[in-house]
């Protein structure tokens, strides 16, 4: 039996891998213990989740309008994961001196959990919730990466060990990458101790008064969704989506996410929803719209679905790069794509003589065979023991 600890940012996408991981070592007879924002752990890993309380910042992850690029990066780094990492690592440090970890896993963003998990002397695995990190996207922007390796150098230097060396992003003993390789590609990863594993598909806490007798069996069912962070962000491309699909009413029936409560009142044939049970949905659907977040793609492909993809920042354009590159999507522009170009959008990735059915078919069978959260413990019982103190002779 091996105790882990959990580390998390408190964004949704960051947690629900990790939840199935936590299940599964649970049931192989593990501990497993978290440090983050308690409240919405709990939602997502099921209320007798042992967590240890962090600090938190007092307002969600918000950006001004229309900010994306190097800008976008920048203010996402300097405004909420170092400020985040300060507030985590007293939380993290008293976490650790509670629960006596074997190990931490801690996401590739709580950075928290990889310097303060070096500064005890405590193995850590990193958890790479997207695949953008992993291809370098600074690459080709060297005075953004010398800047983030500043911030993160005075962040070791306040909570870590100011002695140690190495980005904090990717552990020396593990990285566990939510992602397939037909997704990343050929690109060289940042060490050999990668491991892509897929998504980490299971069962997610919590109840849902979803409408399953609205869905109509005649029509192709699509699902839209933006996200669980993009809200302030999404109004108007929602409502241009509704329109899409309410002229495609006769052959297709849309589900849309709309946490926001942006959207007025709606056709009658677009079923519209604050929250959806995702997973179950998309073992219905046949196609997905959405703003390329990594946690979305993966399940997505992963039930073989293809997909129309409108990025909004962040990772996401690489997301969608990598995806429409493998040919299981189609890109529009999220700030500019009307009803029009969204529902020929729709009606090219539901065609399946253009082939990006077959392909997310393809991409999906490989991404099974990854292992997801069962590969994922693997990795963490081998790494964990590999690093576990030898017992005194005697």
């Amino acid at each position: 039996m091996t105790r882990f600890l959990l580390v998390v940012p408190p964004l949704v996408g960051h947690t629900n891998p990790l939840a199935a991981v936590a299940g599964e070592l649970l049931h192989r007879g593990h501990e497993v213990a978290w440090a983050g924002y308690g409240e919405q752990i709990r939602a997502l890993a099921g209320p007798r989740a042992e967590v240890f309380e962090c600090a938190m910042p007092d307002t969600g992850l918000s950006r001004p309008p229309g900010l994306k690029g190097p800008a976008a990066f920048q203010h996402l780094w300097e405004k909420f994961f170092i400020p985040l990492g300060d507030l985590m690592a007293p939380g993290v440090d008293a976490a650790i001196d509670a629960f006596r970890p074997d190990a931490v896993f801690t996401d590739q963003h709580a950075v928290a959990g990889a310097l303060v998990a070096e500064r005890r002397g405590i193995v850590h695995v990193t958890s790479a919730t997207t695949s953008a990190e992993l291809v370098d996207p600074l690459a080709d922007l060297p005075k953004v990466g010398a800047w983030l390796d500043e911030l993160l150098g005075g962040l070791r230097a306040r909570v870590g060990d100011p002695s140690a060396s190495g980005d904090p992003r990717f552990s020396p003993h593990g990285v566990i990458a939510f992602t397939g390789r037909e997704l990343v590609g050929d690109t060289p990863m940042p060490s050999e101790h990668v491991h892509l594993v897929g998504p980490a598909v299971a069962p997610r806490a919590g109840s849902s008064d979803f409408p399953w007798e609205r869905l109509d069996p005649a029509r192709r069912l699509v699902l839209v969704s933006l996200g669980t962070a993009n809200a302030d962000a999404g109004g108007r491309f929602l409502n241009e989506a509704v329109t899409a699909l309410d002229a495609l009413g006769d052959r297709v029936q849309g589900v849309v996410v709309d946490p926001g409560r942006t959207l007025g009142a709606v056709p009658p044939g677009v079923i519209v929803r604050p929250h959806v049970p995702q997973l179950e949905l998309l073992a219905r659907a046949d196609a997905v719209v959405c703003h390329a977040g990594h946690n979305t793609v993966c399940e997505t492909l992963w039930h073989g679905l293809p997909l129309v993809l409108a990025p909004i920042r962040d990772d996401q354009p690489i997301v969608a790069g990598q995806v429409v590159d493998a040919g299981a999507g189609v890109r529009v522009r999220f700030r500019r794509v009307d009803a029009a170009r969204l529902g020929a959008a729709i009606e090219t990735v539901l065609d399946d003589t253009g082939g990006h059915r077959a392909v997310a078919e393809s991409i999906g069978r490989s991404l099974r065979a990854a292992g997801g959260r069962s590969a994922a413990a693997d990795h963490l019982e081998r790494i964990a023991a590999r690093h576990a103190p030898v017992p005194a002779s005697g």
